[in-house]
């Protein structure tokens, strides 16, 4: 696919990552709201996992590519997590200023976001699309997740939203690199760069959507959102 399309589709989850922001530093959502949209969005994310990416690979038949892949994508996701516990480690000990370090991760992980939306296009354009949707979703919350850190830091609104467009540029900036990088690579490199996307989108519903949607009051209607998203996202991939 064409770079300018790929970066037209990626655009929609920077509106999305920028709308978190900017709606959450203006009335920041209830618990309840947090966990059924955290929960809808990881069975968005399982969805497009197990409907498109790992078929994907299974189809390839390449175990080494595979192996490989799969594993940098869980050293780089712990490392990540690690990065990101030894800044809560260290959060008590500033009290004033910006979380620049958490901000850093934030950004990692959003230009990861936008790396599998190009490496989605790369494989195909059903693949990018559904990613792009599954990601739309998880991105709003790492939007929101900024604008509550850089609040707690005394940043003003148009700070927050000057920031989140920031990590909107990163989402887009991942996206046109796995494109261009990926635009005519082999078929052991897609599943290499496929595998390492399932080890991240695996990290990303088990340790991250799931582990922050169950923090706040738990309910059977909070835990069905997770299958009402798995289910929207398999209904959409029957008619594109």
């Amino acid at each position: 696919m064409p770079l300018l399309n790929v970066l037209s589709y990626a655009a929609i989850p920077v509106v999305a990552v920028v709308a978190g922001g900017i709606l959450s530093s203006l009335r920041p959502p209830g618990a309840a709201m947090r966990s059924a949209v955290q929960h809808f969005a990881a069975g968005v994310v399982f969805a497009a996992l197990a409907t498109e990416l790992l078929p994907e690979v299974m189809h390839r038949r390449l175990p080494l590519q595979t192996i490989g892949g799969f594993a940098l994508g869980v050293v780089v996701m712990l490392l990540l997590k690690a990065f990101t516990e030894k800044k809560s480690e260290g959060a008590d000990t500033v009290t004033t200023g910006l979380p620049t370090t958490l901000l850093i991760a934030l950004g990692v992980d959003i230009a990861l976001d936008g790396l599998l939306i190009g490496v989605g296009f790369a494989a195909g354009e059903k693949q990018g699309l559904l990613l792009t949707i599954a990601l739309t979703l998880e991105v709003l919350f790492l939007g929101v997740s900024a604008s509550a850190a850089l609040s707690g830091g005394g940043a003003t609104r148009p700070m927050i939203a000057l920031i989140t467009a920031g990590l909107g540029g990163l989402l887009l900036l991942g996206a046109g690199l796995g494109a261009v990088v990926l635009s005519g690579a082999s078929s052991s490199t897609i599943d290499v760069v496929l595998s390492f996307g399932i080890a991240a989108l695996l990290y990303l519903v088990v340790e991250e959507l799931m582990v922050e949607a169950h923090e706040g009051p738990e309910s059977p209607w909070l835990c069905a959102t997770f299958f009402v998203g798995f289910l929207v996202l398999l209904i959409v991939e029957m008619f594109i």
